[in-house]
């Protein structure tokens, strides 16, 4: 399990990154529902530095990518049906957030994987888009989701990318994200 993540930390962002399991006896003779010892991933996200406890250490977008590597590097190994990433992307961008992207492709290839993004190489990768939305009324916030079709992830995508301006040159990047994606 330890060389599986590190080698896809690595290609997540992480190069030089290590994950250990560290597992110590558990208290007393008697037996635990929880098992005889107790385990602790230990992480190292930067070359050179000794691991250390993952909850203690890892940053938001560093534990996002660490646990998403270890889904893909344990996948068939559990009966998960759904898994939900809320911004595994944080603190990343360009490359890094494509092999995001592909890796989550990768698990939705067999698990229902909901992803929310703010990254559009991420966005690009899914097999199907939906835009989450809020509007205030009044007193009340109301969130909308709706499904995209092709042309209208185009959109999105292109609003992703571009910001305020959406030009042709940018509609046609997020064309051409989809389709490589989608190839892929």
């Amino acid at each position: 399990l330890s060389q599986a993540v590190a080698a896809l930390i690595a290609e997540l962002g992480m190069a030089g990154g290590r994950l250990a399991v560290a597992l110590e006896p558990g208290d007393g003779d008697t037996p635990d529902p929880h098992g005889a010892e107790r385990a602790e991933f230990l992480v190292s996200a930067n070359a050179g530095q000794p691991p250390r406890a993952l909850r203690k250490v890892a940053s938001g977008g560093e534990l996002s990518r660490i646990s998403l590597a270890i889904e893909v590097a344990t996948l068939g190994l559990d009966a998960v049906p759904t898994m939900v990433f809320d911004e595994v992307d944080t603190g990343i961008g360009g490359a890094v957030a494509e092999v995001v992207g592909q890796k989550l492709r990768a698990l939705g290839a067999e698990r229902q994987v909901l992803c929310v993004t703010h990254l559009p190489q991420v966005a690009a990768q899914g097999h199907h888009h939906f835009q989450v939305s809020k509007a205030v009324a009044g007193d009340s916030t109301h969130s909308a989701v709706l499904p995209l079709d092709d042309k209208a992830r185009i959109e999105e995508l292109a609003r992703m990318l571009g910001g305020v301006e959406i030009t042709k040159e940018v509609r046609a990047n997020a064309r051409q994200m989809l389709t490589r994606a989608q190839q892929s």
